[in-house]
C-alpha cells in the first residue's frame, strides 16, 4: 500500500492544523532571522514536508498559525499555494500577540 491508498487512509481527517507560530527557541540560532517553520532539512522547509504528509493523506484544508516573522511565512504560504494538489486550501490564522497552543487553535476553529 501506498501513503495515498484510499482504503488506508479512508478515516483520515479532511482538515488539519499545523502550529507554527512559535519563536522557535530551542532551534537558535537558525531562527534568529526565519521562522522555525522555514528552517531546510534535506534542502526543503520543514512546512514543506509537512504540507506533503497531509495532503497525500488527503487533507483538503490546512489552517496555518503564524506569529514569529510572519511576513516570511505568508510569503512562503503564498509561494506553495499554486503548487498543492487541486482542491487542496490553505489558509494562514495569523496572530498579532502570541496565543500559545489552545490559543491559536481557538483562533483557528472557525475553519477547523
Amino acid at each position: 500500500m501506498t501513503r495515498t491508498d484510499p482504503i488506508r487512509f479512508a478515516g483520515a481527517p479532511r482538515t488539519a492544523m499545523v502550529l507554527a507560530a512559535g519563536l522557535g527557541t530551542r532551534m537558535r540560532p537558525l531562527t534568529e532571522t526565519r521562522p522555525k517553520p522555514l528552517v531546510e532539512v534535506a534542502d526543503r522547509p520543514l512546512i514543506d514536508w509537512t504540507l506533503d504528509r497531509l495532503t497525500e493523506t488527503g487533507v483538503r484544508r490546512i489552517v496555518v498559525n503564524t506569529h514569529h516573522h510572519a511576513e516570511q511565512m505568508r510569503a512562503h504560504l503564498d509561494a506553495v499555494r499554486p503548487r498543492l494538489p487541486a482542491g487542496v486550501e490553505l489558509l494562514e490564522s495569523h496572530e498579532e500577540d502570541l496565543l500559545e497552543t489552545g490559543g491559536g487553535v481557538a483562533k483557528a476553529l472557525p475553519w477547523l
